[in-house]
């Protein structure tokens, strides 16, 4: 009896080990895999369009038009760069479609890196993103819905950027709480501020329609005289306009979450990019009706100025949907900020604390808070276009490199299933582009701020020798019981423990 007795207690023990539910552990393990069923939630076709179109339409297409502008100084360059843009946004996301079929993990370029060139450039792309591109962007979203939220009560001049900054900081907050406290009331959230933007998308573009119709045309002619073209100049351009494009990737970091991601990541690229695409062309088209170049570029914020003049009594309806549409993108951002998170500490990768999902509330809180801290401290110095510079540069540096896996795995991973099989040539031709758009305004116009993002991103590599590589034991006494207190604090699980 005593010898049976131990087999089965070794055949439950195996049971643990291989997930399964054992008996004394049973309420616990049912949490947790509500938990992960919670929170990981499938997203078909038409959500997979709406998740991209929902997340670059935000505050790009509100704040850009000016900067682009004021680096090609003509109407005509200026509608050329929109739509040079989303084709590159377009090749870019085809690309990644190849390797997101290829290598079905979420968590973006990070498993890509990881599977091509290894763990140091996947280790350097998380630590970029967790610390400048992703609470950046979630920053620059954030002051441009204040700058329009504000720019109402300030007629005929610009918002103090103290108002500016501290409407910004309450923004961040308050997405950070929600976010936290439940995915369903996030998820809720998204889906009305992605309506009430798609509402102001078509009425900007309506109005430009029928002002066309009526003959609206002056502003178009002679459309590349006093242009400057410069290899600078463009790459700024390109920046700006990239910026109101980001998001193209957005579906890789959850393609665990994709049904049948063969099919729908590609179908979702392909109809939604190219639908925002002409979206941000009609769009720029209907601010040059109403205004000169001059116009555009002293206007503090342009869909104010086009509703003021389009809309006449109507008018509050634009700074009130553009801010639905900035905060909406600002959710999005938020919403899907522990994906990348989780898998990077699924590697060992990042702090264990910050790839912890809340019990009680079902959200990756930890992380969330972690953005949302990070996010605030963005805003106190920074200036919306030279955030949007630095983020850009930032972020082309590891979009080139994945791609560049993708051209390296066609030689270095012949073995593995590839689905969606893109010609050569387009990752070539966006590799090209990505290293132009790194090194251009490097040469042109060298700041020392370009310098210190790269020696940011290069600091990497002193962290993943200490903590990752060697795993020191110092870091790790220290770490254990601020997680322990941050555990019972906010009431979190391991990740692991959550997916197994």
């Amino acid at each position: 009896m005593g010898e049976e007795s131990l087999r089965k207690r070794k055949g439950e023990d195996n049971g643990k080990e291989d997930g399964q539910s054992i008996q004394s552990h049973e309420p616990q393990t049912m949490n947790l895999q509500k938990q992960a069923k919670l929170f990981l939630f499938p997203v078909g076709l038409i959500s997979g369009i709406c998740m991209i179109v929902g997340t670059i339409i935000g505050s790009g297409i509100f704040v850009s038009p000016k900067s682009v502008l004021a680096n090609v100084g003509a109407v005509g360059p200026c509608l050329t760069i929109w739509a040079a843009c989303g084709i590159l946004a377009t090749l870019g996301a085809l690309c990644f479609a190849e390797l997101g079929t290829m290598i079905t993990k979420s968590g973006g370029e990070y498993p890509y890196l990881m599977e091509a060139f290894g763990p140091i450039p996947a280790f350097l792309f998380s630590w970029t993103s967790l610390l400048v591109t992703k609470p950046s962007s979630f920053a620059i979203i954030c002051l441009s819905f204040a700058e329009y939220a504000s720019a109402p009560f300030y007629p005929g001049c610009d918002p103090p950027q103290v108002v500016i900054k501290c409407l910004a900081a309450a923004a961040i907050v308050i997405i950070t709480i929600v976010n936290s406290l439940s995915v369903k009331l996030g998820s809720y959230l998204q889906n009305f501020l992605t309506a009430a933007k798609m509402i102001i998308v078509t009425i900007i573009i309506v109005s430009g329609i029928v002002l066309l119709a009526q003959g609206k045309t002056e502003n178009f002619k002679d459309s590349f005289k006093d242009s400057k073209i410069s290899v600078s100049s463009i790459g700024l351009a390109f920046y700006n306009g990239l910026w109101a494009y980001d998001g193209w990737n957005q579906l890789n970091y959850i393609t665990e979450e994709l049904k049948n991601p063969y099919r729908n990541l590609p179908l979702s690229i392909i109809i939604g990019i190219p639908l925002v695409t002409v979206c941000y062309v009609l769009m720029n088209i209907s601010y040059f009706t109403v205004m000169t170049s001059t116009e555009l570029l002293q206007s503090q914020a342009v869909a104010v100025t086009f509703g003021d003049r389009v809309l006449y009594p109507a008018s509050w309806i634009v700074p009130l949907f553009v801010a639905f549409s900035t905060i909406g993108s600002a959710n999005g951002t938020c919403f899907t900020a522990g994906r990348l998170v989780y898998v990077a500490g699924r590697e060992g990768h990042m702090l264990k604390v910050l790839s912890y999902i809340s019990v009680k509330r079902l959200t990756p809180a930890p992380a969330i808070i972690f953005y949302g801290a990070i996010a605030i401290i963005y805003i106190i110095p920074g200036d919306i276009d030279t955030l949007i510079n630095y983020f850009s540069f930032a972020v082309w540096i590891f979009y080139g490199l994945t791609i560049l896996a993708l051209i390296v795995m066609r030689f270095t991973r012949k073995e593995l299933r590839r689905p969606i099989r893109i010609p050569i040539i387009i990752p070539v031709i966006v590799t090209l582009v990505s290293i132009l758009l790194v090194l251009a305004p490097i040469i042109s116009a060298p700041e020392l701020a370009y310098l210190y993002c790269v020696l940011f991103i290069l600091s990497g590599l002193i962290v993943y020798i200490l903590f990752v590589h060697f795993k020191f034991s110092w870091p790790q006494k220290i770490s254990k019981p601020i997680t322990m207190h941050l555990q019972m604090l906010l009431e979190v699980v391991p990740a692991e423990e959550v997916t197994e």
